[in-house]
């Protein structure tokens, strides 16, 4: 009897054995496949990663973007990601090899750091997966080092910055002291709006008294200022490579009572710059359009997976901003 039943347990494990090995050895489900396989739809999709969306720069883009999928929902699928730090490499990268991991048939990407994202951009290039480059140009050094290419749709942030610095300059007089707050220095964007507004103050006879860092955050640019006007209460005018070092910039100078008598200037033209703006409170900012931003870059994707081409870097639009 014992015998029986070591013997009944023995076919029955067999059995299950066997089933598993089959189960295992089918191929999967469409309702069951992995996230890499292809979608169900055949339609591409297009991945947009973006920065930190702690910025509202970046979510206004998002939003764009998503407005512009669901016009073309029977075009193209939309996958929009984004980190919460603006220094975040690391985590941007991840999110790339993700989209590289899942098949996408393009990537949209504003990447945080200009040198670190080529490797990666190049691995999903390489892939066969459509990279259009937006926002941030990758560094050329790199990109000639890593014998890749990729189009870059976007704004001249050299020029836009001039167009600000030169408004700024109009108010002001020749000698007369300002301070620039930088982006990220890893960032090209922030690299150009930096040596525009160098080029306008240059051309109007004024002085840099100080060019530093506040890494694109409110918190640091407050930070940098407190430090700024106790250092140089001479100082005219703080000029900002973005609208949330800017709000940065005018929290501290009310805080330090010298909100109305240094003039700050921005980029981005967020929806709280624009009431700083109403209010008087901030000169100018620079509007590169960020909720077409993504639009522009996720046409040319498609445009390139149609036509197999890699067409050129195309140059968007950015227009100064004031309050008249």
């Amino acid at each position: 009897m014992k015998h029986n039943r070591l013997s009944a347990w023995s076919a029955m494990a067999a059995s299950l054995g066997f089933a598993w090995f089959l189960s295992s050895c089918a191929p999967p489900n469409s309702s069951t496949s992995s996230p890499s396989s292809p979608p169900a739809t055949g339609k591409p999709r297009v991945a947009l990663v973006m920065k930190s969306l702690a910025n509202e720069f970046f979510l206004t883009m998002e939003t764009g973007a998503k407005k512009h999928q669901a016009a073309h929902a029977s075009e193209y699928e939309l996958l929009a990601n984004g980190i919460k730090d603006e220094q975040d490499v690391a985590r941007q990268i991840e999110l790339v090899e993700q989209m590289i991991a899942q098949k996408v048939d393009a990537i949209v990407i504003a990447p945080t750091d200009s040198k670190s994202l080529v490797t990666v951009c190049k691995k999903a290039q390489d892939a066969g997966i459509v990279v259009v480059n937006i926002d941030n140009k990758l560094d050329a050094g790199v990109l000639a080092d890593k014998k890749v290419k990729f189009p870059f749709v976007g704004p001249d942030n050299r020029k836009g910055a001039r167009k600000v610095g030169d408004y700024v300059a109009q108010k002001l007089k020749a000698g007369d002291a300002v301070a620039i707050l930088e982006g990220a220095p890893n960032a090209f964007n922030g690299v150009q709006r930096k040596s525009g507004f160098e080029d306008a103050m240059k051309a109007a006879g004024l002085k840099i008294v100080s060019s530093q860092s506040a890494y694109w955050e409110t918190d640091k640019a407050s930070q940098v200022v407190s430090a700024l006007v106790t250092e140089h209460p001479e100082i005219k005018a703080i000029l900002c490579a973005n609208d949330s070092m800017a709000l940065g910039a005018d929290a501290a100078l009310r805080a330090a009572g010298k909100q109305g008598q240094v003039l700050v200037a921005g980029f981005d033209n967020i929806s709280a710059a624009q009431q700083l703006l109403q209010e008087g409170k901030l000169l100018a900012t620079a509007d590169q359009h960020g909720d077409q931003l993504a639009v522009f870059g996720i046409e040319y994707a498609l445009e390139m997976l149609q036509k197999k081409t890699t067409p050129d870097d195309r140059e968007t639009p950015v227009d100064l901003i004031t309050k008249k």
